[in-house]
């Protein structure tokens, strides 16, 4: 259940969210309360049963010595109490220090590369010991009051109520000698104390658990209160892939808007490129297009349907994305095509090949079956991109968003891509948010963004003939970086 919420959360809790807490969340949280049901509540329900069972047998047999074993119960009740005062801001510290562990882990492995390369594994490992110390200490403190307080107090209670009942018990023959029929109701006494000290010892080890999976209980609550994303009406359809975007303005915080008053219309078939200086809205726009974060009521439009208003699944179907940092699979060629889809190696073969990828997969030992390994870590970082957009258009979608998709690239792969996106023109519209100018120059229409708004549009042509213009002076200045690093 708590993974299937986390996979409908919007980007924008992805935006804040620490992978490591979050799997440590999803897994190790939701396992302490399945324990909760799986164990827990089935030894205290056994156990309350064996209790009352034994009570009764007592009541009938003697029910002033009954009473005597009955105030066992209280004082169990108050070290429940003051084993939870102790353990609870333990086992809560234990917790979160777990989850910073998984984060930590995770970061290191996921940046190893870099912290090799910058000589800084030392440090991470000893930031790594620190929180892995601390959480030695509060697992400790948590042990600590499991063996101060359950089962060592409960046995102690146990020999002083058998001295005390054998005392009282004693004490009420005045010093005769016990008929058979007492002794044998002493005897059946001192046998139901163990059987009334026993099951609460059951239920106050299960305290442990108990307390573990309550806080996991309520660290998956905070997960599962974070608002899924709005599932849209299904009437709206993807049928051309014409764009309009009407006076959109946006702000993540009230107050501080990214972007201002922005309009265009993207023609169906069309190819629209994207750019501008760091900050000045491009991933915003795009976030926006693709629905990650929600725009203002009709603000943007997709083949005059308000975008809001187009059913999930169908949107999804209707719209690829090849991103800067291209996600691959620890699996085959096809797999990662085929991203689940029930697609047919027909249909996975014609998305390689419209994607100038089947070449170099064919080249690969085993073709479309060959594992890539984690990350893709077998290819190149031009072959993994022309994978992604070979993902992309293997959904059939009749828009396509590229978010800086030959930024990591060579020139080379780069005039791959673009005779990949000009055998597209025509049939798929097609916007690309470009770092390197020299891909979009091509484009039927350039858009130059400046912080937030809409400084200059046109061709490649027209946008060079503005004298001192935006986009002339961030294509000469790339043109310049180029020539240098050459």
């Amino acid at each position: 259940m708590a993974t299937c919420h986390v996979l409908r959360l919007p980007m924008s809790f992805f935006d804040r969210a620490i992978t490591g807490q979050l799997v440590s969340r999803v897994t190790n949280d939701t396992e302490a309360v399945k324990m909760l049901y799986v164990q827990v509540l089935f030894v205290m329900l056994d156990s309350v049963i064996v209790l009352a069972g034994a009570m009764v047998a007592m009541l009938w047999l003697d029910w002033r010595l009954m009473l005597i074993v009955a105030t066992l119960v209280p004082a169990v009740v108050l070290i429940v109490m003051l084993y939870q005062r102790l353990s609870a801001p333990a086992v809560t510290r234990t917790r979160e220090l777990r989850s910073e562990l998984n984060a930590q882990l995770a970061e290191s492995i996921a940046g190893m590369a870099v912290l090799q390369a910058g000589n800084a594994t030392e440090r991470f490992g000893k930031r790594f010991a620190g929180i892995n110390e601390a959480h030695y200490h509060s697992r400790q403190r948590e042990l600590r009051a499991n063996a101060w307080l359950l089962r060592p107090v409960l046995d102690l209670l146990n020999v002083i109520l058998l001295a005390v009942v054998i005392f009282v018990f004693g004490m009420r023959g005045n010093g005769a000698a016990l008929s058979a029929l007492e002794v044998g109701v002493l005897y059946a006494f001192i046998s139901y104390i163990s059987r009334v000290v026993e099951p609460l010892i059951q239920i106050t080890m299960q305290f442990s658990q108990l307390q573990q999976a309550m806080v996991g209980a309520a660290r998956v609550h905070v997960l599962l209160k974070e608002t899924e994303t709005p599932v849209a009406a299904e009437h709206g359809r993807v049928t051309e892939g014409a764009i309009a975007i009407e006076h959109l303005d946006f702000a993540y915080r009230p107050g501080q808007p990214v972007l201002h008053d922005l309009d265009l219309h993207i023609a169906p078939g069309s190819f629209h490129g994207i750019v501008g200086h760091t900050g000045s809205g491009k991933s915003t726009l795009l976030s926006l297009l693709l629905r990650f974060y929600p725009a203002p009521a009709g603000a943007i439009r997709i083949d005059g349907t308000p975008v809001e208003a187009i059913g999930e699944d169908h949107f999804r179907d209707s719209v690829g994305l090849v991103p800067q940092e291209p996600f691959l699979l620890a699996a085959s060629a096809r797999e990662n095509i085929a991203m689940g889809r029930q697609l047919s190696d027909a249909q996975v073969e014609a998305a390689a090949r419209a994607a100038n990828a089947h070449d170099f997969i064919m080249g690969l030992e085993r073709g479309y079956d060959t594992p890539l390994g984690e990350g893709g870590a077998r290819l190149s970082v031009g072959q993994k991109q022309l994978l992604a957009i070979a993902r992309a258009l293997a959904g059939e979608p009749r828009i396509l968003f590229l978010d800086e998709a030959t930024s990591h690239i060579d020139s080379e792969t780069e005039q791959v891509v673009q005779r990949a996106l000009a055998a597209l023109r025509g049939k798929v519209t097609i916007v690309a948010i470009a770092h390197r100018l020299s891909t979009i120059r091509d484009a039927d229409r350039i858009v130059v963004l400046n912080h937030g708004r809409m400084a200059e549009r046109g061709t490649h042509p027209e946008l060079m003939a503005i004298d001192d213009g935006l986009y002339q002076r961030l294509y000469l200045l790339q043109q310049l970086e180029e020539e240098g690093a050459g």
